[in-house]
């Protein structure tokens, strides 16, 4: 079964890497870069052209971004919260404040494959943010390529390595087979079991929309804090009024002058509150005593009916700055 498989990408090896690309570039987790390697090898021995293989990767790449793309663009952070919900990386969410599109935007595309959970996030994420198409298809059209250049480049390097390790697949037969299936998808079962558990951990003591509503009514202020990554904002622009605003990697500062015994309400837009237990989590472990996420985040608190304000954008830079306006 082996070798019918190697036989297979020998005689069809730009289509197979055209489809392997584009269904992993989608979200799914069909790893693309040991069919790249192996083709690269192949092209090395003249069994399959090199361009040929090159540009199907590219072409599978730029789909699948594109569809992505477009999807920001047209949905905004809806599309966030489907990738972060579908994910089977349960910090796929959270890991947007370290991602720095603010300050990065459009060349983020040049090295979003190479980063773990960023190469789907990033094609939506830019699309929400306004990169003009143009732009966006040069940009991920030179990341596609220096990402797939590396793979194909590796196994036409150590083609003679790959050639020796084929081999061993060939004369193993489906037992090989057998085993990268197993491999597979014990991968797969790891990081589900690793989001569960992720989300059973922080399952904490939550407050609604509605007891906070009823907190800030009667005046006793808790401090509401908006953990979403800036480039987070910059395409949900809704905050709770009067929330601070930090996010994960700048929360002790941002709350470094508030008293360990006051109320904290941490809230994101995040899928289970990721985001937001996250930082619960973490402001516990430096001595908060009274945390709290806000159930259903963001969303339930706006979808109650309660008030929203809106930050405003600086035209130039595209940072998130003051508040506009107040909707009730």
């Amino acid at each position: 079964m082996a070798s019918q498989i190697i036989a297979l990408i020998a005689e069809y090896g730009a289509i197979l890497v055209f489809f392997n690309v584009m269904v992993e570039q989608a979200g799914l987790p069909v790893p693309a870069v040991p069919t790249l390697v192996v083709a690269g090898a192949l092209s090395a021995n003249g069994q399959l052209p090199l361009a040929a293989v090159v540009g199907a990767a590219v072409l599978g790449c730029l789909l699948s971004d594109l569809a992505w793309y477009w999807a920001g663009r047209r949905y905004g952070s809806g599309v966030m919260r489907t990738i972060c919900r579908i994910s089977l990386s349960p910090d796929s969410c959270v890991k947007q404040s370290e991602l720095r599109f603010q300050r990065w935007r459009g060349r983020v595309l040049l090295v979003a494959k190479f980063v773990p959970g960023l190469s789907t996030v990033a094609p939506p994420l830019v699309g929400a943010m306004g990169l003009r198409p143009w732009a966006f298809i040069v940009l991920d059209s030179a990341g596609s390529l220096i990402w797939a250049g590396a793979a194909i480049g590796l196994g036409y390097a150590f083609a003679a390595q790959i050639d020796h390790v084929l081999a061993l697949l060939s004369s193993a037969g489906t037992v090989a087979l057998e085993v990268l299936a197993v491999l597979l998808g014990l991968y797969i079962a790891a990081k589900w079991w690793q989001r569960r558990r992720l989300l059973r951990a922080l399952r904490m003591a939550r407050i609604t929309v509605d007891e906070l509503a009823e907190e800030v009514a009667s005046g006793k202020s808790p401090i509401v804090v908006d953990v979403r990554s800036t480039a987070a904002r910059l395409v949900d622009t809704r905050i709770i009024p009067g929330a601070l605003m930090a996010d994960l990697q700048g929360m002790e500062q941002a709350l470094r002058d508030v008293p360990t015994d006051r109320e904290l309400i941490i809230y994101c837009n995040c899928p289970n509150e990721a985001s937001a237990a996250v930082a619960a989590k973490a402001l516990m472990d430096r001595g908060y005593r009274h945390v709290r996420p806000l159930l259903g985040g963001l969303d339930a608190w706006d979808a109650a009916g309660y008030a929203i304000e809106h930050l405003a954008a600086e035209p130039e830079s595209g940072v998130v700055v003051v508040p506009t306006h107040t909707a009730a």
